[in-house]
């Protein structure tokens, strides 16, 4: 149980935790929630304004990937989902076949109705 918006900020983030050292990253992503929230600095501007102004949502998602672009530089670009970009088909298809799966980890903030305690890093779970 959780929304295609909180997965797109994990694939993210997980993305970004793979990195060993600081890195300069292009990432292409078909969530204009994700892309707009970083490019257009909705997500500082809702963590400036301690995540009450606009009801900010998925604070917990949020302010990890902020974290951690504060660590490399990030920029995000957005691509049209299912128009025939050959990265996000496959990506699309990966993430079908990753949901089909047995005993995927809860994401249990969203589970709990708990999204603004800090998410879990990739090495927790």
């Amino acid at each position: 149980m959780t929304t295609n918006n909180r997965m797109e900020l994990w694939a993210a983030i997980v993305a970004l935790e793979h990195l060993k050292e600081k890195s300069q990253v292009t990432l292409y992503s078909d969530s204009s929630y994700l892309v707009k929230g970083m490019e257009q600095g909705w997500a500082k501007k809702w963590r400036t304004k301690g995540w009450k102004k606009g009801k900010a949502e998925n604070v917990d998602l949020w302010e990890r990937l902020l974290e951690l672009c504060e660590q490399h530089a990030v920029e995000f670009v957005w691509v049209m989902g299912h128009a025939g970009n050959p990265f996000n088909n496959r990506c699309d298809w990966l993430s079908v076949q990753a949901a089909k799966g047995k005993n995927l980890p809860a994401d249990e903030p969203y589970e709990e109705g708990e999204t603004r305690r800090p998410a879990p890093t990739l090495f927790d779970m």
